[in-house]
This record gives C-alpha cells, sequence and structure tokens, in this order.
C-alpha cells in the first residue's frame, strides 16, 4: 500500500485545524460512498467540515476510535464489522441503538461519547419515499443477524400487520422475536419466525407478502438467501423486495421481478441513514436545507 493510499485510510483531526472533523470508520472502507455524501450534505447546508476515512486493523477500533476523539474528532459513522465495538466504547446509548444491539453512529460532547443506530430509521425514510406502505402491511424479514435487528425496531414502530423474520436456523430468529416481543405487542404487530426452508412450504406460507427485507449479506457474493420455490410462494406483482445491498441487481432482485414485483437496492438506505448522522451531528434545524433525495439521484447516476 503506497503513503497517500494508507493516509486515504486515517483520518488525523490535527490535520484540519479549525475545522470540525468526521470520518466512517471500517474495515475495509476504501469503497465507502459515505465521504462523498457527506460531502454533498455539507455543501447544501453550507456546513464547514472535513469528512474522511478510517481503517482499523480487527481488534484495534477502539484504540483508534478513542485517538480520533481524543485529538479532536466530533464524530463517526461506523459499518462492518465494528458496530458492536462502537456499541461497546459509548458512554451513552439512545433507546433505539440499545434495542439493536450495534452502533453505527458516535459522536462526542463534554467529553462523553454517545452512540446511536441510524439503520433503521434510514430503511423506512427510503421505503417511504419509495411509496412503500408500512403500516397495515405484511413484512417478511430475512435474516436475524445485526442488520435485521437493526432494524426490525423502526419497522414495527410503524405499525404493520404482521412481521415474519426467516432465518436459517430458528433459533437467532426466535430469540429476536422474544427480544422484539413487548414493541410488537405495543404496536398491535403479530411477530413471528420461520425458517427459510418454511418459506417454501406452501402450507406455512400461503400467501405473498407486501414488503419483502433481505437483510442477509448473501449478496454480497450474489446468492440469494431463499430458493426459487420459496420465491414463488413470498412473491406476488403486489409485492416490494428490498435488498439492503447496493450496487448490482443481485439475485433476490431477480427472483422478486421474474414474479412480476418491484424491487430496490440499499443505496437509498445508505444516504438516508446518513442523513440522520449528519443532523444528528449538526442539528436538526438543517432537517429542511440537506435533500437526501437529490443526493441519492446523484450517486445514482455518478
Amino acid at each position: 500500500m503506497n503513503s497517500s493510499h494508507s493516509n486515504e485510510l486515517h483520518t488525523d483531526p490535527i490535520q484540519f485545524p479549525g475545522v470540525d472533523v468526521y470520518a466512517v470508520v471500517g474495515n475495509p472502507i476504501s469503497h465507502s460512498k459515505s465521504p462523498a455524501i457527506h460531502a454533498r450534505f455539507a455543501e447544501q447546508s453550507k456546513q464547514q467540515l472535513h469528512y474522511g476515512r478510517l481503517q482499523p486493523a480487527l481488534g484495534d477500533f477502539a484504540a483508534v476510535a478513542k485517538s480520533f476523539f481524543a485529538t479532536g474528532g466530533k464524530g463517526m459513522n461506523v459499518t462492518v464489522p465494528f458496530k458492536l465495538e462502537a456499541q461497546a466504547l459509548a458512554d451513552v446509548l439512545t433507546p433505539r441503538a440499545q434495542l439493536a444491539g450495534a452502533v453505527n453512529t458516535l459522536r462526542i460532547e463534554d467529553g462523553k461519547i454517545f452512540g446511536d443506530n441510524t439503520d433503521g430509521a434510514g430503511l423506512v425514510r427510503d421505503l417511504f419515499a419509495q411509496g412503500i406502505q408500512i403500516q397495515g402491511a405484511r413484512i417478511l424479514l430475512l435474516g436475524a443477524g445485526g442488520a435485521s435487528r437493526g432494524v426490525l425496531g423502526p419497522l414495527l414502530e410503524q405499525g404493520p400487520k404482521e412481521l415474519v423474520i426467516a432465518n436459517r436456523s430458528n433459533a437467532k430468529a426466535d430469540e429476536l422475536v422474544q427480544l422484539f416481543s413487548g414493541l410488537a405487542h405495543s404496536h398491535h404487530v403479530s411477530l413471528l419466525a420461520l425458517t427459510l426452508s418454511d418459506l417454501e412450504d406452501s402450507a406455512k406460507t400461503s400467501l405473498a407478502f407486501d414488503l419483502v427485507i433481505n437483510a442477509t449479506a448473501a449478496g454480497l457474493s450474489n446468492e440469494s438467501p431463499i430458493s426459487n420455490a420459496a420465491a414463488s410462494n413470498i412473491f406476488a406483482p403486489k409485492s416490494f423486495a428490498y435488498d439492503m445491498v447496493y450496487g448490482n441487481a443481485t439475485t433476490f432482485m431477480q427472483q422478486a421481478l421474474h414474479r412480476g414485483a418491484r424491487v430496490s437496492d440499499g443505496l437509498g438506505m445508505l444516504v438516508e441513514q446518513a442523513a440522520d448522522a449528519f443532523l444528528i451531528w449538526r442539528g436538526a434545524t438543517l432537517t429542511d436545507v440537506i435533500d437526501s433525495r437529490a443526493v441519492l439521484a446523484e450517486l445514482r447516476t455518478s
């Protein structure tokens, strides 16, 4: 790795005197679109700031994050694989970060590090922007890992009729149902767990879903978490299929398209969760000034 490239992967607040410094932290991180997104939000809102990248070695997240804040860094976005470590680092967690079990946004105030999670809010906002009705809908969430846990709370708060978590093994899906049963009950949502193979059984999956969200990482290796038999049961022309992976039409999206459903990748979620983080750092008064859909449209064409 040449030195100029390594500089791109390490943001030192000391090098930007008089400017508020932020960064996205992950490993790997060179592919991240977050610096471009936040640069556009800063332009739109006429904010002076620097937003860079940080790529700690695995196991070094806490040391790198503490150093960043100690030398004047104001906030950071956290992505794979450091969201659990970010939660452990935070002195104070928002209720939604506690519920998500992970942190993707950190800020420092009066020497204390605050942890938040904007993933679920970002997903919900992107769905709304695409005209998707969540209230009263039947939702299928594929996967029971961190990505699912991060969005479950905000989805349940929108009051769908039913939310089914389907995972390869029953145990993790059952665990999420237990964890979120109180929230589901308070919003009158039927919350259930199935295995991915249950989706192939038309006795257990007799109706197509209004919204199917792929929160597994299968799309990264161009695979789908579901079989074609399951796809035939869960998708209908009225369905909307959302893959959190972005950048190409995944196998999961193709399965939905073949059955007449509408599809979306997760780029809008990335932009919307970034907008939430930007407002946490720079102030909610900028809500009407930043235009997340314009930034998304630019990313789509670039």
